[in-house]
């Protein structure tokens, strides 16, 4: 059966022509004789006019009637005019109601962030987030383009596992017909067995990590992208996850203009990133913490806090008394205003408690540790683009990780961390070639050596050097898109207190 309707995004390649769009009442209002309708349809908003002189009375009660979220299915000519959204609008001749929407939850006012998580399977209609959603889609289209163009397989490893790849402690076990299992924390080690059969592989499915952890940069459940490469070093490896992230950020400013405007991104970020990338090692970040500059820049971060906070609150006192005169669309306006100044304080009110105790985590930062998110941000601040530090201490990174041969305390491994406080979104490095070292290493991390008897085969028959990372989808989308929290960037996010709706 044909289509017998277009979709939004292609009324251009219809203006003057009869068409019918299909969708739900996004918003409406009304003037003498008109009813104004604006429908979406998931590809994009439209302005649908119905003028009671030109409707038959069965289109205009269906204008009337019709409130929002309710389905349908609108009949008219196609009209370019660029003062509405999308730049198009439909002079409606019919309509039909396809479904009367109840009383909708969610209203043009403040609602807090919990009522909205409770109405995810709702919230995701909102233009913001369906501008999110859209930047999401778009990364993923580019990743594949991206690995396919250069010849790599995407291949699947199992959700279901029955070894950890990173430690124990953030497993979700399940009970596996009698036997422990586990839900993966990363399809790497199987990723490293099918690079073997195929030179260069990439996997992109669901991880978990059972960390308890209310960071806005955590997630319970989230998608990776893991490419596994034989032959290939470190150095090689910094060099892919480079030039996919110039590609993603790219191919996300060029094809989600309108997306990016609707989140307010600020693009000059984005436009810098362009390769190469400044590469430091550890050793080096480390010395970027206890510097006199990291000092600086922080005395000027705060005191730029209190800059701002002052200009807001007399802009909001300023606000407050113009209000009581304001015409109806310009109170509209005040109050978005309002919200938008409280949330900024609050903001500030954060970074005000935290910006110290940055300053001195700098400062006193030991060599041998982890970094933090606090320590990674600091880090970025110096550079104008993404950052890999790479060379780690090996005792807090994977058992798989093969030593610097120039340093046996130091790993082969590399963090790529996003500016503008949003920190690592890709971590990975060279894998160990040596068996005996390997075992070694699951006996020290106190490891089962019996269920990774398959990962010690791939050592013992046609060890390679190979590399690869892992990137979080979501942390990458909350980058390009400018989200303060990750569980704006996956359509239902799963946190330690959350798994409804």
């Amino acid at each position: 059966m044909p289509i017998d309707f277009v979709s939004i995004d292609s009324l251009a390649r219809h203006e003057g022509a009869t068409v019918t769009v299909k969708g739900w009442l996004y918003n409406k209002r009304g003037s003498k004789g008109l009813w104004f309708l604006i429908l979406r349809d998931g590809s994009g908003l439209a302005q649908c006019v119905v003028s009671q002189e030109s409707a038959d009375a069965a289109t205009w009660e269906v204008a009337e009637a019709c409130t929002q979220e309710s389905a349908l299915s609108l009949t008219g000519t196609v009209r370019r005019d660029e003062r509405q959204v999308g730049g198009y609008e439909v002079q409606v001749t019919s309509a039909t109601l396809v479904s009367l929407a109840e009383e909708y939850p969610i209203t043009p006012k403040e609602h807090g962030i919990e009522f909205l998580m409770n109405q995810r399977h709702l919230w995701l209609r909102s233009r913001r987030q369906w501008a999110i959603m859209r930047v999401r889609n778009r990364v993923i289209y580019s990743i594949h383009q991206f690995f396919q163009e250069r010849g790599f397989v995407q291949m699947d490893a199992p959700i279901l596992t029955g070894n950890a790849v990173e430690g124990t402690s953030t497993l979700f076990a399940i009970d596996y017909f009698g036997r422990p299992a586990y839900l993966t924390q990363s399809g790497q080690l199987h990723g490293e067995a099918m690079a073997m059969a195929m030179g260069k592989i990439y996997t992109f499915g669901p991880t978990f990590r059972a960390e308890k952890s209310k960071t806005r940069r955590h997630l319970t459940e989230f998608w990776m992208i893991e490419p596994e490469m034989a032959f290939y070093d470190l150095d090689m490896n910094m060099e892919v996850a480079e030039a996919m992230l110039v590609r993603l950020v790219t191919d996300a400013m060029e094809h989600c203009a309108e997306e990016l405007a609707i989140l307010e991104r600020d693009l000059e970020p984005l436009k810098r990133v362009q390769g190469p990338f400044p590469r430091v090692t550890y050793d080096e970040a480390v010395e970027i913490l206890h510097s006199d500059e990291t000092a600086r820049m922080m005395d000027e971060k705060i005191e730029g806090l209190k800059v701002e906070e002052a200009s807001l609150r007399a802009e909001l006192e300023a606000n407050r008394k113009a209000y009581g005169q304001a015409k109806k669309h310009e109170k509209r306006q005040y109050d978005a205003r309002e919200i938008a100044i409280n949330q900024r304080l609050a903001d500030i009110e954060e970074e005000n408690r935290y910006l110290p105790k940055w300053k001195e985590s700098a400062r006193t930062f030991e060599w041998g540790n982890d970094f933090g998110g606090s320590d990674e941000t600091v880090v970025t601040w110096h550079f104008d683009r993404p950052v890999i530090v790479h060379r780690f201490p090996h005792h807090f990174k994977a058992f798989y990780m093969k030593r610097d041969p120039e340093d046996d305390r130091l790993a082969l491994g590399m963090d790529v961390l996003a500016p503008e406080g949003y920190g690592e979104i890709i971590g990975g490095g060279e894998r160990a070639t040596d068996l005996a070292f390997l075992k070694a290493q699951v006996e020290a991390h106190g490891l089962p050596e019996e269920v990774f008897s398959w990962y010690f085969d791939l050592r013992r028959f046609g060890s390679v050097p190979h590399s690869g990372f892992g990137m979080g989808l979501e942390r990458t989308v909350s980058w390009i898109c400018g989200l303060h929290h990750l569980r704006e960037a996956i359509p239902f996010p799963r946190l330690i207190d959350r798994i409804y709706p």
